[in-house]
């Protein structure tokens, strides 16, 4: 008689494949930045509008900068001046200064002369961009504190190639409006960074002030038979600097630019040292799809038993 057929199944018969990725990146946000100026020896209260331009700038690879905090050192042009004082810089005669000495932690190449820095203070003169840049403590609370409300629309694209198979993770009839949310709106691509923060259960307003460095990782579980097709990004964070701000050697992330200009012929800069958040784009992904070269059929003499080995 015909014997009962049984189908046994496991996981080996599917190949997988890793994942190809591009990731494109969109950040939107206005924040006004209010300053304490001097002016006429009168204290002045200014606000400054800034938008995408003045707070992002580009990055390589898949990563995306908000700046979050800054300094400024305005009005340098190329001369003579006293160096900033440190163990390395203060002097008591220009004896404890060498011409010609260009020292890393410095800000210039010394004269060999010993000046007055301020008030008692010595330190060596240097050719520099003049006045140097003062060492201080980034503002608190940060500037732009608002930066937490921004959004940033996240385009990935992603490639099995094995398979030639193509998608991204913003699907048909996404609404441009949404906003992540883990449970109630898992799919969106679009976040609000001080979200991000909250999934890490980290603090926008700390983290802003000094700056550092947050994962947001897309991760593709793909599955192409199809009988079983699934094609889903998942999005996961984690704060990738060292959080303990204490213990780390220069804690937090920032780097610093000029902007230039010439006043009366002469060529000017303002040195804008800038603290931010650095968002690392991690994509991972693997495919799953049936070869059938790889089943194996068994049939039992007392039992007939049709067996899939995966």
């Amino acid at each position: 008689r015909c014997g009962d057929f049984a189908l046994i199944s496991d996981k080996r018969y599917q190949k997988k494949e890793s994942v190809i990725s591009s990731v494109h990146t969109k950040v939107k946000g206005i924040a006004e930045v209010k300053a304490e100026i001097l002016e006429n020896g009168m204290k002045k209260m200014v606000s400054e509008v800034f938008d995408t331009a003045d707070y992002t700038f580009p990055l390589q690879a898949n990563s995306f900068f908000v700046m979050t905090n800054f300094l400024k050192t305005e009005g340098q042009q190329q001369g003579k001046c006293p160096d900033f004082p440190t163990r390395r810089t203060t002097c008591s005669s220009d004896k404890n200064c060498k011409e010609g000495r260009m020292d890393p932690q410095s800000k210039g190449i010394q004269t060999g002369r010993c000046v007055v820095y301020k008030e008692r203070l010595k330190t060596c003169e240097v050719s520099a961009w003049c006045p140097v840049e003062e060492v201080g403590e980034p503002p608190r609370p940060a500037l732009l504190n608002s930066a937490e409300n921004f959004t940033v629309l996240i385009k990935n694209n992603i490639d099995f190639p094995g398979h030639n198979y193509t998608t991204r993770n913003i699907l048909p009839g996404i609404n441009i409006t949404c906003t992540f949310h883990k449970t109630q709106n898992p799919q969106c691509p679009i976040f609000r960074l001080g979200e991000i923060f909250q999934e890490t259960g980290d603090n926008f307003s700390e983290v802003a002030i000094q700056g550092g460095i947050m994962g947001i990782e897309i991760y593709w579980d793909c599955n192409l038979d199809s009988w079983f097709h699934r094609c889903r990004p998942k999005y996961t964070f984690r704060r990738l600097d060292d959080k303990t701000t204490n213990e780390s050697l220069y804690p937090g992330y920032n780097f610093r630019y000029a902007k230039y200009y010439k006043e009366n012929n002469v060529e000017k800069r303002t040195l804008i040292k800038v603290f931010g958040i650095r968002f690392d784009i991690l994509v991972f992904g693997t495919e799953e799809n049936l070869t059938l070269s790889s089943w194996q059929f068994t049939l039992a003499q007392s039992s007939p038993t049709l067996v899939w080995s995966l």
